[in-house]
């Protein structure tokens, strides 16, 4: 190759063999990222596989539908020694309580109603574990997420999944400019999950038909109530369910056993209307219900925004834009007014029900799969 030309771009994005751009995969021992892994691994690439230990795994190891636990560390391994690359696992314990679990507790203790996966990758994965891949002097770090990263007029931009079914934006929206920019998400563009189990059985995985994790890593079958009450036995502290305008209706066993909008298991019976949960005072130990009315929203206020848009947040006063309030729910048209650079007020404009503090408000641009970034819902 003449001196004066650039060599082509690898598959990577960098401008050099395969076999010389490092990558570290984020190896949670399922199927997504060890098809991350064996793809890399067979293009070429110095592959680095890293599995977090992020919680006590002693009574995990028989547990299924949930990722770093002892058998997808076990699963981790044998698929870096199957297709030839170093692994290794990294205590991350002490961390992830401190960033994820301990603020997991205090919020839905609050009131809130967390999403511990987004902090996870905000706070753990795409922070220390980003800077562990730098410290391994790897050129990237690619995850087996559902979402694409393409490049713009002005860097890289994240974009939803080409398979919406399986896209991750919802929890991946507090990815910075400078992450984006050293992050690699492979699977992105796949059609569906099939194609990546296809992908799988190619390779000769092991994990290549294991089941989807399907709940919170350390809250086994999504008992949200028995971890809580381990971290913080106060939860369980009885107190009063009321109306809205505080008239006692019945009594409680403790306000983590509740969420916003729940109907059934009030024990209030006799009226002619059914009530729900509009409101938990975790202070006053009260849970307050209220008509499924109450449970509409218009104006959502939004914090600790990660803007991803080209121009600044606050150089419009008005951004027109799609917004998703739950992970399990389309964007829904929305305009986004900033506050600062971190605060804003979305006007919702079909109002939704259940919008929750705690949950996320992610922001898509209307016409096309681009994420802007997102915040988070609050009070106000």
């Amino acid at each position: 190759m003449p001196l004066d030309q650039t060599p082509p771009l690898n598959s990577l994005g960098f401008a050099k063999a395969p076999a010389d751009t490092r990558v570290v995969v984020a190896m949670s021992g399922g199927v997504d990222s060890s098809v991350v892994a064996a793809m890399l691994a067979e293009e070429g690439y110095d592959v680095v596989g890293v599995t977090l230990q992020l919680y006590d795994h002693g009574a995990a190891l028989a547990k299924k539908g949930a990722c770093c636990a002892g058998i997808d560390i076990h699963d981790a391994r044998r698929v870096a020694e199957d297709m030839g690359f170093p692994h290794y696992v990294l205590d991350y314990e002490n961390v992830f309580k401190d960033a994820v679990i301990d603020e997991f507790a205090d919020s839905y203790l609050g009131g809130a109603t967390p999403v511990p996966c987004i902090r996870c990758n905000e706070r753990v994965k795409f922070k220390d574990l980003l800077e562990t891949a730098k410290d391994l002097e790897a050129d990237c770090m690619a995850t087996g997420h559902y979402i694409q990263r393409k490049m713009g007029a002005k860097g890289p931009e994240l974009h939803a999944a080409a398979d919406a079914s399986r896209d991750q934006s919802y929890f991946l929206f507090s990815t910075t400019p400078e992450q984006l920019d050293y992050l690699r998400f492979p699977l992105g563009h796949l059609p569906s999950k099939d194609d990546t189990r296809a992908l799988a059985a190619k390779y000769g995985l092991s994990v290549a038909m294991k089941p989807d994790s399907q709940d919170i890593c350390f809250v086994p079958n999504g008992d949200y109530a028995s971890v809580i009450l381990k971290l913080r036995p106060e939860a369980a502290n009885p107190g009063n369910i009321v109306d809205t305008e505080g008239n006692v209706l019945a009594r409680h066993d403790g306000v983590i056993n509740y969420t916003i909008g729940q109907r059934r298991g009030l024990g209030i019976g006799g009226l002619a209307d059914p009530l729900y949960v509009v409101k938990l005072d975790a202070e006053r130990k009260e849970v307050v219900v209220g008509p499924k009315a109450m449970l509409a929203t218009r104006t959502v206020p939004v914090r600790e925004i990660n803007w991803l848009g080209d121009a600044p947040l606050t150089s419009r006063a008005e951004w027109p834009i799609a917004v998703r309030v739950r992970s399990t729910r389309p964007p829904r048209d929305a305009i986004l007014r900033p506050l600062s650079d971190t605060t804003a007020e979305v006007e919702l404009l079909t109002p939704e029900e259940g919008v929750s503090p705690g949950q996320a408000c992610v922001f898509y641009d209307p016409d096309s799969s681009r994420i802007f970034g997102g915040g988070w819902i609050h009070k106000g």
